[in-house]
């Protein structure tokens, strides 16, 4: 497999220049040889934990992967609007100091969104980027512009990546599978995408950028089953331009993963192909309702983990709940993707898959545990004069103190009410939540409803944290 080639210094200004959707020219020489794929299964195992995160970017896409070495690979940095913000904090948050291969899919501005202020970043406040992995067919947008200004900058190496290419990832094979040469469908962007499949031991990704219809077709073509991957990433954002059933039959994944807006201005994940997904009993992740989403694997079994817990049946995903882009909070297992390709819930995941608000079991935090002291339902007098008699005590009978930022208490009718910024509680303390209004104090909060929230009759208070998981289920009559 041949190495990808360094694009100029020379090139790069011309294109900030010109931006006029010019294809970038193969100049140097080969650096590095890599086998091609083929479609041999490995015979020994992997050694160390591949990380495969899909970050929450909203309306765009951003794939963090961790080889068994630390060593890492970002693929595509979020869209414009936010300037990387969310990926950066992403990256923090995860103790990334250093990006080895910055690969950009292709050079629309929802994919590139983050790649100057993360260039200018790494190579001013961190430990650098190792090199930068582009198709090739430029943008005339601004954020093109300024992604080439960085790589210019900062003399940050800028490889044209094409199929038959070669990105060395330690022990993890990464075969690049598309552009190819010549070009697609006169130069689209979409259609040029970089194609990669990482493969793991017997675990494989397949990250298929905006890919359409005919790039999907030339891979099913080139490669046939040679696609088959355990996990897919849904190209361009659950398009139905995408995901055809063809494709879908030769990468056949065990579970599938959408990165698109809650409210995608597109429409995305279109209809037709959640229906494709469901008629090959595909279970699928979306970052609008599961938040990230981050496959672990260890070369034979792969962990599957989420911020929240939200339906996978794909014909269900609007049931969940939407989770904000850059939503911060630790993400647990939901499920396991077996040796022999079964997809088994785990204790962390809901069974049923029918209800997007979490975990109908409590869960534990590792920091503490949150109890019901007691109930006061029922208000002295008239319920509606007097809601600051209704209220909840919440008791930590752990011993390490809770951060309860961002917390929600809801009832069984989906009323529902967010603790403030921090609000924490000690071991032993007790916290009230009061249905009327008045001013916080640290032990007392005030729901500010205009009317009773807990029927005298019976209902029941139901907590989860900042990430969405239930950790309190807690029913009276």
């Amino acid at each position: 497999m041949a190495p990808p080639r360094e694009l100029s210094r020379v090139l790069l200004v011309a294109a900030i220049v010109a931006l006029a959707g010019c294809a970038g020219a193969p100049l140097g020489e080969p650096i590095s040889t890599d086998p091609a794929p083929d479609n041999e299964s490995p015979t020994t195992a992997a050694d160390g934990s591949l990380e495969v995160h899909y970050i929450n970017v909203g309306q765009s896409v951003s794939t963090l992967v961790v080889g068994p070495d630390g060593e890492t690979m970002l693929v595509d940095t979020g869209h414009y609007n936010d300037d990387g913000e969310h990926v950066i904090a992403y990256l923090q948050r995860h103790d990334v100091d250093r990006i080895d291969h910055l690969v950009t899919s292709h050079n629309d501005a929802d994919h590139i969104g983050g790649n100057g202020a993360i260039i200018d970043y790494y190579e001013t406040e961190a430990d650098g980027i190792g090199a930068v992995y582009d198709p090739g067919i430029a943008a005339s947008t601004r954020t093109y512009a300024e992604y080439l200004d960085a790589v210019e900058e900062h003399d940050v190496t800028l490889y044209e990546t094409r199929e038959g290419d070669s990105i060395r990832f330690g022990e993890v094979d990464v075969d690049v599978l598309g552009p190819p040469e010549p070009y697609l469908e006169n130069e689209a962007r979409n259609e040029n995408s970089i194609v990669l499949k990482l493969t793991h031991g017997d675990t494989s990704f397949m990250l298929s950028g905006d890919a359409e219809d005919d790039q999907e077709a030339y891979l099913v073509d080139e490669y046939g089953d040679q696609l088959k991957s355990t996990v897919l990433k849904a190209g361009h954002h659950g398009s139905s331009s995408s995901s055809s059933g063809a494709f879908l039959d030769a990468v056949d994944p065990q579970v599938a993963v959408v990165s698109s807006a809650y409210d995608s201005q597109y429409g995305h994940p279109h209809e037709e192909v959640l229906q494709r997904f469901a008629d090959r009993s595909i279970p699928t992740y979306w970052t609008a309702t599961h938040g990230d989403v981050v496959f672990v694997s260890d070369g034979t079994n792969v962990s599957v983990r989420t911020q929240r817990n939200a339906p996978t049946e794909p014909l269900s995903l609007r049931d969940g709940d939407p989770i904000e882009p850059g939503t911060t909070g630790e993400v647990a297992e939901r499920a396991q993707i077996g040796g022999d390709g079964t997809v088994a819930v785990t204790d962390g995941g809901n069974a049923d898959n029918d209800a997007g608000d979490g975990n109908d079991d409590q869960v534990a935090e590792s920091n503490g545990s949150l109890a019901v002291a007691s109930i006061n339902a029922d208000a002295a007098g008239d319920d509606r004069e007097n809601l600051n008699d209704e209220y909840v005590v919440f008791e930590n009978v752990g011993t390490e103190t809770l951060d309860l930022s961002g917390w929600t208490v809801e009832d069984e009718a989906g009323k529902r009410y967010t603790v403030p910024d921090g609000v924490t509680l000690a071991p032993g303390e007790t916290l009230t939540l009061r249905t009327g209004s008045g001013t916080d104090t640290d032990g007392e909060l005030y729901w500010g409803a205009g009317s009773p929230v807990w029927n005298n009759g019976g209902d029941t208070v139901f907590v989860a944290n900042a990430t969405g998981d239930r950790v309190l289920t807690e029913s009276y009559e």
